[in-house]
């Protein structure tokens, strides 16, 4: 079992540990072990392998990207019959395989027994189980409506699962100031109190029928839900973009990243670069940090990071480098991540030859933005079933305000069903702030009194949705004049109590302590602080930093407190010269990073569909004969013929089109199958599969 315990995370400075691997498995022949309900490709990623396979066409290493159901990379064969690993939980005895080629045909010579099928008549269907799906479940089961919500996760909470930080927005109205995992947790606790509300885990919905029925596949079994009202709360899928060695095991999703890091508690990655400045990207890159690996540094094509600044302020000040008006022009690697190449970037995001660098990795995260998961939403519009969408499937936006979407939708679907209930004035305006993007960015200004005995520091500069320091504060010191967009002021009278501190979602506050050397040569600064200990014990001289992360000086950590207020959040006492205590906004953890030298490359010619393995050029050549079709593409180069239903390369090919001159106007995009994810043909004739 010794190989089980090489790549998991042991230490969190948040999270709990998990179970011991003792589900014994085998893996071409040789036994592993996972955790109980692990899935395969978490087990495999815990085992030290990457690769689960090589594609047919030309012997491409697959490994994983999305792992949440969307695509196909991770493909493996489980018992002789091809699933997708992040999907399929672990079995005891399970026989798994890579998949090398086109996997054989499983033999099976049993002639089909067709069995009544199960049908349903909720008066809602909720499809989807995170945040948005919750909320409006709980807002119909406080009626009483008679309702299912299904999920193909083995547990309820979506991305929420996955967010150990703490949220911004309104402390009142969706509990900023609280980890996403715990709100989560919070959200089910509340949901089990409303007995009229059915949740279906492991529950794929597959499609939506002309006879207003919607197929799911339960735990391996066909079921027809006849509902009058649908809600699709589905969440949103990552995008992607095309470079050389995009498709190589090591280039995954953000969010990939966290399912296994924070879910699943593997070591994934030793050293990775993020792709990315949205919020995705730079959370990830911080929850990176947290997890004991190390982040290379952080690229942007436009020239400012779209995520909130207190997210890029903080990966600043841990000492990782972020590059705007830059992107990544190639991986590279033997079947796997080991360099990766970045550039700056002109007006028209071409590469700036001779401004290359590259670095030492084995893992490039891809945080480009989400798009909704909307297929099953219009198909059921075409069938004229009464639906709503609501979160991500909606509108991209935060998980804050994906719970609002969630429990307007559900008052509104209340009101269809002929409820008489009230949708406050103020809801639909909260909602409108909790989806603002960051907005002005003013300079950062200390208080006015800086020889009181103690003070906060607000490094919060960015007008972004958020209010627990203005909640938190026992005196009401913290001021937030107008919405929760506005910056907060303080004002003179701070006890030192380090509540704001300890609540900031950005790790923004600090508090000044003046009165803490009698010769006045030096000065105590409270910080939060959410990492072990053991990066940086008392005593241990940093590097101090100001908010942007340039180089202040050097200080000393005197000690760690905790607080009543924390949820595993530390609070670091750091001694730094008095001169320094207006500038000092953290301290560095990680070293400089280095780049190494760059090597010339032959591959231009990159991956855009990755389930058939379509190269750009072969695209291009279509496009340039003439071809305005998309689906005469599907027949000319299989693309978008794959399992993921062309769901990862539909926007690249269009994009391709924009770039050799074409007006999308004139481009017809492909048409969505009947079914939005696969299932065994015999189940549609009543058989159950094993799971």
């Amino acid at each position: 079992m010794a190989k089980a315990q090489q790549h998991r995370l042991r230490r969190h400075p948040i999270l709990d540990p998990l179970g011991e691997p003792t589900v014994a498995f085998e893996y071409n022949g040789e036994t592993l072990f996972a955790r109980e309900g692990e899935v395969i490709s978490s087990a495999l990623f815990a085992n030290g392998i990457r690769i689960f396979g090589h594609h047919p066409r030309d012997g491409g290493a697959q490994g994983i990207y999305c792992v949440n159901g969307q695509c196909s990379q991770c493909a493996v064969i489980a018992d002789g019959v091809l699933v997708k690993a992040c999907m399929t939980p672990v079995r005891a005895g399970m026989v798994v395989e890579s998949c090398e080629g086109f996997p054989a045909i499983p033999p099976d010579d049993r002639r089909v027994e067709f069995h009544e099928i199960p049908e349903h008549k909720p008066q809602v269907l909720i499809i989807g189980g995170g945040p948005a799906g919750i909320d409006a479940a709980i807002e119909l089961g406080r009626f009483g409506i008679d309702c299912i919500l299904v999920d193909d996760k083995p547990e309820l909470g979506g991305k929420l699962s996955l967010q150990t930080h703490y949220f911004f927005g309104s402390v009142r109205d969706c509990w900023a100031g609280t980890r996403g995992i715990r709100i989560g947790e919070m959200l089910s606790e509340e949901l089990a109190r409303h007995p009229s509300v059915q949740v279906w885990l492991n529950t794929t919905a597959l499609g939506a029928f002309y006879d207003k029925k919607i197929g799911v596949l339960k735990d391996g079994e066909y079921h027809l839900i006849n509902p009058q009202i649908v809600l699709v709360a589905c969440g949103a899928r990552e995008k992607n973009i095309v470079f050389p060695g995009c498709d190589l095991p090591g280039v995954y999703g953000a969010g990939a990243f966290q399912t296994l890091v924070n879910r699943d508690r593997i070591d994934a990655a030793s050293r990775l670069f993020v792709v990315g400045g949205g919020n995705v990207g730079l959370i990830a890159a911080y929850h990176a940090l947290q997890a004991g690996i190390d982040v290379a540094g952080l690229v942007e094509a436009l020239p400012y990071c779209g995520g909130y600044k207190v997210h890029l302020d903080k990966l600043r000040r841990m000492g990782v480098p972020v590059w705007t008006s830059h992107t990544v022009v190639r991986a590279e690697g033997r079947e796997r991540v080991e360099r990766v190449t970045i550039s700056q970037i002109d007006r028209d995001f071409k590469p700036v030859s001779g401004t290359e660098q590259a670095f030492d990795v084995d893992t490039l995260l891809i945080a480009v933005g989400l798009a909704p998961i909307n297929e099953l939403y219009e198909k059921i519009k075409q069938y004229g079933i009464p639906v709503y969408a609501a979160g991500d499937a909606d509108e991209i936006a935060e998980a804050s305000a994906a719970i609002f979407s969630g429990r307007i939708a559900g008052r509104r679907i209340l009101r269809e069903l002929g409820v008489e209930v009230d949708i406050p004035q103020d809801w639909e305006p909260l909602a409108e702030i909790l989806r603002s993007k960051p907005g002005e960015t003013s300079e950062f200004k200390p208080p006015e009194d800086v020889t009181a005995r103690v003070f906060p520091m607000l490094w919060c500069t960015q007008e972004i949705p958020c209010n627990p320091c203005t909640v938190v504060c026992p005196r009401d010191l913290i001021k937030m004049p107008g919405s929760i967009l506005q910056l907060p002021h303080y004002t003179d009278g701070c006890i030192g109590c380090g509540r704001c501190v300890a609540i900031c979602p950005g790790l923004a506050i600090n508090l000044v302590i003046n009165d803490y050397d009698p010769q006045g040569e030096k000065a105590l600064l409270m910080m939060p602080f959410e990492f072990e200990i053991a990066v940086a014990p008392p005593g241990t001289e940093v590097v101090t930093v100001d908010q942007a992360g340039g180089t202040v000086g050097t200080g000393r950590i005197v000690a760690f407190k905790e607080h009543p207020d924390l949820d595993r959040r530390k609070l670091v006492m750091v001694e730094v010269p008095d001169a320094d205590k207006l500038k000092v906004a953290g301290f560095r953890i990680r070293p400089e990073t280095v780049a190494v030298d760059v090597e010339a490359s032959d591959e231009e010619d990159p991956i855009v569909c990755r389930c058939e393995r379509v190269r750009k050029s072969e695209i291009v050549r279509e496009i340039r004969r003439g071809v305005r079709d998309m689906n005469q593409l599907k027949s000319l180069l299989r693309v978008g013929m794959g399992a993921c239903g062309g769901k990862t390369c539909s926007t690249l090919i269009q994009r391709i089109f924009r770039e050799e001159g074409v007006d999308l106007k004139d481009v017809t995009v492909f048409t969505e199958r009947p079914l939005v994810a696969e299932a065994p043909l015999g189940v549609f004739g009543g058989e159950k599969r094993k799971q």
